[in-house]
């Protein structure tokens, strides 16, 4: 049973803890996706699916989706639009002929290699708001709150 106290808080979203990074994270991938879409023709979703996929090639569509916490539906018309854009490649796994592989093509790997420096300096750039021992501070809070998030998400 909940206590009185309980029952009377209410929901400041400037203080809501989830909201917040919800809108952080949106405004910082908006402001990295600025760069890479006017440049390349990439949404969000296309840049997660080739920057997982350039870091490790040979995941199946399903293994994206878990990678980047994106829904099935987003990595499938992301992978769709890629591989229509010659950017990335799909092939039979050679052992379960059922999953599919992707992979980034030349032309994708070529994107790839161009939009991570840029995706890393805006990165410094964001992060130059903190110092040094900040972000070592920052690094081990959200390793944290990743290990927590993951047991609400599997019930635990």
């Amino acid at each position: 049973m909940r206590s009185s106290a309980a029952l009377k808080r209410r929901l400041d979203l400037d203080r809501f803890v989830p909201y917040r990074l919800s809108v952080l994270t949106n405004r910082v991938s908006n402001a990295i996706a600025r760069q890479y879409s006017d440049r390349f023709g990439l949404t969000i979703p296309q840049w997660r699916t080739m920057a997982v996929l350039g870091e490790t090639p040979g995941l199946s569509a399903r293994d994206v989706a878990e990678r980047t916490a994106m829904d099935k539906v987003q990595v499938s018309r992301a992978v769709e639009s890629l591989m229509r854009a010659k950017r990335v490649q799909r092939q039979a796994d050679p052992s379960d002929g059922r999953i599919t592989r992707l992979s980034l093509t030349v032309k994708g790997r070529a994107i790839y290699e161009e939009v991570v420096p840029l995706a890393l300096h805006l990165e410094d750039v964001f992060l130059s708001a903190l110092t040094a021992e900040e972000r070592r501070q920052f690094e081990s809070l959200m390793s944290k709150l990743a290990r927590q998030a993951h047991l609400l998400g599997s019930g635990a």
